[in-house]
């Protein structure tokens, strides 16, 4: 048996212990394509108070090394024939950037990788220099997966009961093994079991990587210091709700005397051009508490605060708190943490939903659950275009369901005005207790500091993030006593400012009490008019995860994930089992879906037709969703408080749950929830017929004109009629136009509605198309299941088929801007002398090679054009996403021919 000698100590965050601050540093980024492999040594600074994240590791499998593990951590080891892997990188993730495996992303390549090799333990070993070893060292980390034992120079310090569960947070002080010149870390990484460990895993999101992430996925960082360090350093804020004229900041920080002495520490720090200081006496290995408040620094009470506001309300202005620890005048260590001051609450309203308000104002919560890659490989390019995506849908909140990102997502996240409502996932190990005859085992003895642990070092890592708003600590059932008691004790414990909220589903927990939150689906199709009933899944209380389901993507995307013959049956089967959707047999094939698609649009006649008819679907149920949820966020019975599109996006090439595919490009889903969140949109009600002006900004407006005009498939005029003089108060507030009547004479079955608004001087602000039936779709309440409501009778859109083909013209220009960035410009025009409007004309920004150009931001797409009507749209990318090439666009419709335009 290995023992640990008496010199090394060792720190470990829990909820009653020092809840220790985990400070990921940006370090050495994986890349959306595969980490970097970075075999030399990090060279470690000798600054106290620095962090210096390893740039990376040498892995290889257990079953592949004969060596002991003290010759495996020691300096020199040769390490001959292991695999380069980045700084965040699971073992799957290492060995798909060194090409061992075919892309998993494409056709069903992953089922070809061994599941066996996983399942075993790996090493992870780093080399790092350090050039002084008088200053303290400690190894800081969380991110395992699933657990590990770990050496320093050939001593094992840490055992895998000691580090397990991803989110534990440790800190190791390695001060007596490290040596001047080079050292080696080394973890043997045990195989991760979602249904077993308090880790990660993906439910029925998409087919599990054969690793199940396995590895290490946040930095590991070196810490240097002298005697004293700071930990757990945060701001706590109290605003003045309603005024905003005022707000009380209180700093608190542990000082830690690691050394054998006493000594006395000066605390100082700043918030802004406020300073504070204090002595603090510490004996040998004490810690204590160190707090600043108003009461004893004026500069705490601020006057006139800069407040931070959710995208669209306000800015996002952000606080620094600078700490300093020195003994005998000499810095020991340093802490810089940044905050927002913002007031979050979350009560029930009286029907009890849980109605959020930030900084006083309601707010109706808009947002997508989140994936991140498969393979958990992170890179803040390719997470920023993802948040960046959400603002320009007009989303506000991101849920991650398990899955919680480093400290860079929140990051931007605070940068961005992204509102995050972050907690554990279920139907695995973290509900093993709760959830019945559901997966995951029941939680053992052991399981309990693990699971205090990772909610304390979730707690202190977020919450100083003004993004962050409530954390759930239940997914789709709510924590027992017991567990219950384990999670608020460490919330608690880490001065947890935000709403806890006990489950995202319709649960209660025996202290937080109601969720006030509802997770009754649908999961899979369902048509438009199911949003605005106020049951199930419509439009009213707090809707934490729903959507129409299945989201196919872009032809261009489907042709880079299936091969020829997977897109074949695509369109032809709707009974197949499709790998790309889910490993769950409920959502397994496309039935309920492509049943639908034919019976309202008609049998699709091949790929394309297939395609199209699913953009065109994907916009008028996503664009239905949101509206439904927009319209209704102010009513005076059972409003709507937040609704949650399932998902934002996927971690893998993805047939369903998803407004963005993986590649970031943009279909219907996309563009109908971009014109659903319009900030002053027109709209149409599937259930009344009303016509609607949804305002979202916080100023109201008046002088409106709503007109809506309605067509039959060949462009004749039947209905038209204007609303003048309408006034809408702003956060969310909305106005009644008028109604449709119920019948209009001589409109076509399938038929089109044209809603304009335009303002006082008659500049347009919202344009919305619909396409709709005297036929509505008739939904079975009755047979309700957990995923979807069945649909006995479709709406009749068939006429659509037969619109006739109608021309459309194109010019396009392109800046290009000093930031790295261009601008190109789009005109399309309908140039038929009929009258028949071009439906659904989509741009697409391509290259010479006709690949999308990837990400872009449009204006606005997906648009329907009356003849001699035109619009003019701009595309936003960075310009080195052309490669060199000439920018094109490409333009199609449904009833318009391809083509594609010069765009230089």
């Amino acid at each position: 048996m290995f023992h640990r000698p008496a010199s090394v100590r060792r720190f470990v965050t829990t909820a009653v212990a020092l809840g220790l601050l985990s400070t990921l540093s940006t370090g050495a980024r994986a890349g959306a394509r595969g980490p970097e492999p970075h075999l030399r040594p990090t060279t470690v600074s000798s600054t106290a108070g620095s962090t210096t994240a390893l740039t990376g590791y040498a892995i290889q499998s257990t079953a592949k090394v004969n060596d002991a593990a003290a010759a495996v951590s020691s300096p020199g080891y040769p390490a001959s024939g292991w695999y380069p892997a980045g700084a965040r990188s699971t073992v799957l993730g290492a060995l798909l950037a060194g090409g061992k495996y075919a892309d998993p992303f494409y056709s069903t390549n992953q089922q070809k990788i061994p599941k066996a090799d996983f399942q075993v333990p790996w090493w992870y070993r780093s080399d790092f220099t350090v050039a002084d070893t008088s200053a303290r060292t400690y190894l800081d980390f969380s991110g395992v997966i699933s657990a590990a034992d770990v050496f320093v120079n050939g001593r094992q310090i840490a055992k895998t009961a000691d580090v397990a569960g991803v989110y534990t947070h440790h800190e190791l002080d390695v001060t007596s093994l490290v040596r001047e010149g080079a050292n080696t870390v080394a973890f043997r990484i045990q195989p991760n079991n979602p249904n077993k460990n308090l880790t990660m895993g993906w439910i029925d999101w998409l087919e599990p990587p054969p690793d199940q992430n396995m590895g290490i996925v946040r930095d590991v960082l070196v810490r240097r210091g002298g005697p004293v360090a700071l930990r757990d350093a945060h701001v706590i804020t109290r605003l003045d709700v309603p005024s905003l004229a005022t707000a009380d900041l209180t700093v608190k920080a542990q000082a830690r005397n690691d050394s054998d002495a006493a000594v006395t520490a000066t605390v100082s720090g700043s918030v802004g051009a406020t300073s504070f200081s204090r002595s603090v006496a510490l004996a040998a290995h004490e810690t204590k508490t160190v707090t600043f408040t108003p009461a004893d620094v004026p500069g705490l009470h601020l006057t006139s605060p800069q407040v931070w506001w959710p995208a669209g309300m306000g800015a996002q202005p952000l606080y620094a708190l600078d700490l300093t620890a020195s003994v005998s005048e000499t810095v020991s260590d340093t802490v810089h943490e940044n905050f927002g001051v913002r007031d979050v609450r979350a009560p029930l309203n009286s029907d009890g939903a849980r109605q959020y308000s930030v900084n006083g104002r309601r707010l109706l919560l808009k947002g997508g659950g989140w994936s991140p890659d498969e393979f958990l490989r992170w890179d803040r390019t390719y997470v920023e275009d993802r948040l960046r995506y959400a603002l320009d849908l007009g989303l506000n909140t991101i849920r991650l369901e398990g899955h919680i990102e480093p400290d860079e997502f929140f990051d931007l996240a605070d940068r961005y005005g992204i509102l995050t409502l972050p907690g554990w996932e279920c139907c695995n190990k973290w509900e093993g207790n709760v959830n019945g005859s559901g997966s995951g085992d029941e939680w053992t003895a052991a399981d309990y500091p693990i699971a205090k642990a990772s909610m304390a070092a979730e707690a202190a890592r977020l919450r100083d993030h003004p993004s962050v708003v409530s954390f759930l600590i239940g997914s789709d059932f709510a924590p027992d006593a017991m567990i219950e008691k384990t999670y608020l004790d460490a919330l608690k414990a880490a001065d947890w400012p935000n709403p806890v909220v006990a489950a995202a589903s319709d649960k209660s927990s025996p202290v937080s009490g109601s969720s006030g939150m509802k997770m009754t689906g649908p999961y899979d199709w369902i048509p438009p008019n199911y949003w605005y009933a106020k049951r199930e899944g419509g439009a009213t209380g707090f809707n934490s995860e729903t959507s129409g389901g299945p989201d196919i993507p872009t032809l261009d995307t489907l042709r880079r994930m299936m091969t020829p013959a997977e897109l074949d049956t695509l369109w032809k089967n709707p009974g197949a089992n499709q790998y790309h959707r889910s490993p769950s047999s409920v959502f397994g094939t496309l039935k309920i879906y492509d049943a639908a698609l034919a019976g309202r649009y008609g049998a699709p006649t091949g790929l394309t037709d297939y395609v199209r008819k699913a953009q065109l679907a994907q916009y008028e149920n996503v664009r239905a969703q949101f509206e439904a949820y927009g319209r209704g966020a102010t009513d005076a019975s059972k409003p709507a408080t937040g609704v949650v599109y399932w998902m934002f996006n996927s971690g893998w090439t993805s047939l369903h749950w998803q407004l963005l595919d993986r590649y970031l490009d943009q279909g219907g889903a996309y563009f109908g929830a971009k014109k659903a969140n319009e900030p002053l949109h027109v709209q149409y009600s599937y259930d009344n017929r009303s016509v609607v002006v949804v305002n979202n900004r916080h100023a109201a407006v008046s002088g409106l004109t709503a007109r809506v005009t309605l067509f039959t498939t060949d462009g004749t005029q039947k209905y038209d009629k204007s609303a003048t003089g309408l006034s809408v108060a702003g956060d969310g507030a909305h106005s009644t136009a008028l109604t449709l009547p119920s019948s209009v004479s001589g409109l076509s079955t399938t038929y089109l509605a044209r809603l304009v608004l335009t303002d006082s001087a008659g500049k347009e602000v919202s344009r919305n198309v619909y396409w709709l039936s005297t036929r509505p779709d008739t939904l079975d309440w009755a047979h309700t299941d957990w995923y979807y409501t069945p649909t006995t009778s479709y709406a009749d859109l068939k006429g659509l088929g037969s619109m006739a083909r109608v021309p459309v013209s194109a010019t396009a220009s392109t800046t290009a801007g000093t930031d790295g960035a261009s601008t190109t410009t789009v005109t399309v025009r309908n140039t038929g002398s009929g009258g028949t409007p071009s439906l659904f004309t989509d741009v697409h920004l391509v290259d010479s090679k006709g690949k999308p150009v990837l990400p872009v931001q449009w204006s606005d797409n997906e648009v329907s054009l009356w003849p001699g009507e035109s619009a003019t749209l701009t595309v936003t990318y960075r310009t080195a996403d052309l490669h060199g090439s000439a920018p094109r666009v490409r333009v199609s419709g449904w009833n318009t021919a391809e083509q594609t335009v010069p765009a230089t």
